[in-house]
């Protein structure tokens, strides 16, 4: 169970080498998570993280998961739960993909929405079920500021992230008053294995830094963290710049 404080003793990472998630993970163990399940395609990089977190005296678990095969999800989680209650979820998995040549190849800009987008949907609702079945828990749901309005420079990912808050945030609502917490979060350019060679954004940020909004959203019970925090009113303000004027400016 968590305490009081929403610190969870037991979590389960979708997306088991997620810089992010692992930067989360992480921090959680130095609190108070003992359990922990890394779920993900099975590979070195899923064994070497999982042995990172063991060093922290966790106890890791490793599933395969795979967010392309939504038919499996919920015999693969529902054993995952069938082990024991799930203070929190962490839906961590999703792939930037390459805007320029998926434009010209759409069925990679389809793996980019089926990843981000349809994956999310099946390993969520399968997860938010079960929460709700044990009767209490949180849904921590990854999102991005690229989804708060397209832009030229990445509108197949800032979609498939689009659809995944809307999602969420809908799910929330669904859960309300259910012991189940949803909590979507919303981070800028994160300087990740993800974005290496990409141009920064103003405002980057840093796994650890998510890591830290987090534990803070959990604490407080949040249900939309922006990390930064200032990416909040940037991104007030640039929702309501006009098309033509929004779609010449350098993002």
């Amino acid at each position: 169970m968590k305490d009081a404080f929403g610190i969870p003793q037991s979590l389960l990472v979708l997306g088991g080498t997620s810089e992010i998630a692992l930067a989360t993970a992480r921090r959680l163990i130095t609190r108070r998570t003992r359990t922990v399940w890394l779920a993900g395609r099975p590979s070195p990089a899923l064994d070497r993280a999982a042995e990172g977190l063991r060093a922290l005296g966790a106890e890791v678990r490793t599933v395969a998961f795979d967010a392309l095969d939504p038919e499996s999800h919920e015999t693969v989680l529902g054993k995952v739960f069938a082990e024991g209650d799930i203070d929190m979820v962490l839906l961590a998995f999703g792939i930037l993909g390459d805007q320029a040549s998926d434009e010209r190849q759409p069925v990679s800009a389809v793996k980019v929405a089926q990843t981000n987008y349809t994956g999310a949907v099946s390993a969520g609702l399968v997860s938010a079920r079960a929460l709700q079945t044990q009767g209490h828990g949180s849904l921590v749901v990854l999102s991005s500021v690229a989804g708060e309005r397209a832009r030229r420079s990445n509108f197949i990912y800032g979609s498939s992230k689009a659809g995944l808050d809307a999602f969420a945030q809908g799910l929330g609502d669904a859960l309300h008053g259910t012991g189940v917490h949803v909590m979507v979060v919303r981070p800028g350019f994160v300087r990740t294995r993800m974005t290496a060679g990409l141009d920064e954004t103003p405002l980057a940020t840093t796994p650890e830094a998510v890591a830290t909004a987090i534990e803070l959203g959990l604490r407080r019970r949040s249900e939309t963290v922006w990390v930064p925090g200032a990416l909040r009113l940037v991104m007030s303000a640039l929702r309501h710049v006009p098309r033509t004027v929004f779609r010449r400016l350098p993002i």
